[in-house]
């Protein structure tokens, strides 16, 4: 087993576990601890915020081209090392190897779309009411960035964060998962091996309340960027209130799909499939509630739960496996109390439902048809591999479930008709509506919720826009 050295990083020094508290990080398919990670101490925050707070002088300063050099060149150690980061993100998130691979290298392209966009921060000349006067609107760098990143997109969610920060020419204190700190350390090797200046990016991990509650309240740290749950959000939105600090959120999901009766089913089936199942259903905009027109309801669960049934669960470095295990025991005993629960409340399954026992936290990817509004799984993200089917009849139906709960970060259309294409984006209360695929989020795409799936973008310009101060300029 090869594995990354686990550390802290903080203005410019990586720091150890040598003499200190730490935690183990385990393998989510074998139970194997892979390595015991650094906490931070509250000194240790305190110095990674000093060290931001100063280093923030000098990389505002630098220049778009010279920041821009940086963040390419990040991109291509990221493609270098491919297989190396793949490997962890495999060893501590469990995903399969092939499907870990293919986040790095999306990994790579936030750096590589950042590099793109850091030249293109614009200003403008405003015409003037009076000739003697010029009026200017300039983009400057919000200043420190907190940042807080979950554990089931280790690559992509901290690689988005910070480039866009680093583009802007903010500074950042990163706390990444301690369950994937591996992936995290990587990635920021990268970025420090691309020539990033010392304490332009730190990295801490330890007891999230408390290390969250240390940076909202420092008055240097200007903006905080959170993937997480809602309650989690909400908390840290009150945290923010007392030194105004600008919030990005990026919240839990429970996305609908709608699937019309003029759709081509077998693609449907294909694409909602491989979304559903990848990383075990761990993300946020998988799709979680799937409404199918009635007279295509039972040829539809039937292709479903066939495909579904020849998914391949285990260890994700075996070559056949397409599903790996859970991130931790707590997903593991979550999936259990929903799919009982869902059964409980008239559901039915039909393919999968099994929580399997042994070392490792897998569970067999699950397809349960005819559920009702009352089973936890139908009103509480599942945030894993279980699908929920039911019939409905009519659009406004359809549209009505969609947007029944609090949650709008990504939805699924699948029709063949432009027309109910249009009518259902119009009236998803969604960040992202996709229509006939599922792929909710990209580089260069804006990416973000509305209702309690969070604030503010990700992603794209807009994304790179969330670190940004627009000055305006008025010169006699």
């Amino acid at each position: 087993m090869q594995y990354t050295q686990l550390a802290l990083l903080i203005d410019g020094q990586w720091i150890d576990a040598t003499g200190r508290e730490t935690i183990e990080v385990i393998d989510p398919a074998t139970e194997q601890v892979l390595g015991k990670l650094p906490m931070a101490t509250q000194h240790d925050v305190a110095s990674a915020i000093a060290a931001a707070d100063k280093a923030f002088a000098q990389w505002r300063d630098t220049s778009a081209l010279a920041r821009s050099d940086i963040l390419r060149q990040t991109g291509a150690l990221l493609r270098q090392r491919q297989e190396q980061v793949a490997r962890t993100i495999t060893y501590e998130l469990g995903k399969p190897l092939a499907e870990a691979m293919g986040e790095v290298i999306v990994a790579a392209e936030m750096f590589e779309w950042a590099a793109e966009e850091a030249r293109r921060l614009y200003g403008r000349i405003i015409p003037s009411r009076n000739r003697d006067i010029r009026q200017m609107v300039i983009q400057e760098p919000v200043g420190p960035v907190a940042a807080f990143a979950g554990w089931n997109a280790p690559a992509i969610t901290p690689s988005r964060k910070i480039a866009g920060a680093l583009a802007a020419g903010c500074t950042i204190v990163i706390k990444p998962s301690e369950e994937t700190a591996g992936v995290a350390l990587q990635i920021a090797r990268a970025v420090v091996d691309a020539g990033l200046p010392a304490g332009v990016l730190n990295v801490v991990f330890g007891e999230p309340g408390s290390i969250s509650e240390q940076l909202m309240a420092a008055p240097e740290i200007k903006m905080v960027t959170f993937t997480g749950s809602t309650a989690i959000g909400k908390h840290l939105a009150a945290l923010a209130a007392p030194t105004l600090k600008r919030l990005t959120l990026e919240l839990g999901g429970h996305a609908p799909v709608l699937v019309f009766d003029d759709c081509d089913i077998d693609e449907a089936v294909k694409n909602i499939t491989a979304a559903k199942f990848r990383n075990s259903g761990q993300i946020c905009t998988s799709p979680t509630r799937i409404y199918v027109q009635d007279s295509i309801y039972e040829a539809f669960i039937e292709k479903m739960a066939d495909a579904v049934s020849k998914i391949t669960i285990g260890n994700g470095f075996d070559n056949d496996v397409k599903m790996g295990p859970m991130a931790n025991p707590r997903r593991h005993a979550a999936m259990s109390q929903l799919i009982e629960d869902a059964v409980a409340n008239g559901a039915k399954i039909v393919a999968g439902g099994q929580v399997i026992k042994g070392k490792g936290w897998f569970v067999q990817p699950t397809v349960i048809r005819d559920f009702n509004n009352q089973c936890i799984a139908a009103n509480t993200e599942p945030f894993g591999p279980l699908a929920l089917i039911r019939s409905f009849s009519t659009f406004d139906q359809a549209i009505s479930e969609a947007n029944r709960l609090p949650f709008g970060l990504a939805s699924y259309v699948f029709t063949l008709n432009s027309r109910t294409a249009k009518r259902a984006s119009d009236r998803i209360q969604s960040g992202v509506v996709c229509i006939n695929h599922c792929q909710a989020s990209l580089p260069e795409t804006p990416f973000g919720g509305l209702k309690d799936s969070g604030l503010g973008k990700e992603g794209g310009i807009e994304g790179l826009e969330q670190f940004i101060n627009t000055k305006y300029i008025s010169q006699l």
